[in-house]
């Protein structure tokens, strides 16, 4: 039932996306396809390929750029989630600077941490902290590379946290940190987190009810609240179901005749699409996913053939 359900998703939206770029009449399709979806399942709900559907859908409302920026939405100051990595700070001759970096992207915030203790039961040591080097580019404004030196010049003792904020939220950052360790103690360790900025939808966006539906969607997803997921689907094909319609207009005009003392406006309507073809092979697909390990095989390559065949 599976392979059934997550084959005619991923058809679906192959498709969806092949015959038509407009993002509004993707996210309609989409949301039918997760209805659907919904509807078919037990307790087999593609939890994973619904979310990257939807999250793409989320993305294509908001505006993505190439650079991970938005047109309707921004990053903020908000902690989305972090990246974290942990060093080992040697003593070395003449109290010589060690210097450990970390990267990230989307990145407003680094955190210096000494954890309480090195191992299990051993305690952590002490280490000195001279100073923070960021290099980065920020989300707005110049796009160039800029840089930041933050004096520390302090002992970071167990447990103890030093945050240091970027000047700007940074598309792209990196954070060096010279650090030493206690010559007649021994190596501490210390822990370096980059804390990645929240993207915030901005509330003049056309498209901000239909988004708040798609984060309805995901957590619905994370919770198996198939209701919710099929009401919020549907919320989403009437709240953008009439922009669709108007993007595909269902009647083009013809070509004014060349002379004439009047004129009269004839429409002709659009020829019918005839899905009857592709319909017979996923049915056929079908049919094999559902079979022994070698037809689900084949039904697989039949899969993948008419992914390549109607994205040409």
């Amino acid at each position: 039932m599976f392979l059934r359900i997550a084959a005619a998703v991923f058809l679906f939206a192959a498709v969806a996306s092949a015959q038509d770029a407009v993002p509004v009449q993707r996210v309609v399709r989409d949301a039918m396809v997760i209805d659907r979806v919904a509807e078919a399942s037990k307790k087999d709900l593609p939890t994973g390929l619904l979310k990257r559907i939807v999250n793409e859908d989320v993305d294509l409302l908001r505006g993505k750029r190439a650079d991970g920026s938005f047109q309707y939405a921004t990053y903020e100051r908000l902690e989305a989630s972090r990246e974290t990595k942990s060093f080992s700070i040697q003593p070395r001759k003449d109290e010589e600077l060690q210097k450990t970096e970390i990267r990230g992207t989307w990145v407003y915030r680094l955190l210096v941490s000494s954890p309480a203790r090195r191992m299990v039961v051993t305690k952590n040591r002490k280490v000195y902290i001279d100073r923070v080097e960021l290099e980065f580019i920020p989300e707005a404004g110049s796009s160039g590379t800029q840089s930041h030196v933050v004096k520390v010049e302090a002992w970071l003792a167990p447990g103890e946290v030093t945050p240091i904020d970027f000047p700007a939220v940074a598309k792209q950052g990196t954070a060096r940190v010279f650090a030493r360790a206690d010559g007649e103690k021994g190596y501490g360790n210390i822990v370096l987190t980059l804390v990645r900025a929240k993207i915030i939808d901005n509330a003049d966006s056309p498209y901000a009810d239909t988004v708040a539906s798609l984060k309805a969607i995901q957590r619905a997803i994370d919770g198996g609240e198939v209701p919710s997921i099929r009401a919020m689907a549907t919320r989403i094909q009437e709240s953008l179901g009439g922009r669709a319609a108007a993007a595909t207009p269902l009647v083009a005009p013809a070509p004014a005749p060349a002379t004439s003392a009047s004129t009269v406006n004839v429409v002709a309507a659009s020829e019918p699409v005839d899905n009857s073809g592709l319909h017979k092979e996923l049915q056929e697909v079908e049919d094999l996913l559902t079979g022994n390990e070698a037809e689900r095989r084949q039904g697989l390559d039949r899969l993948h053939q008419l992914v390549r065949k109607y994205r040409q």
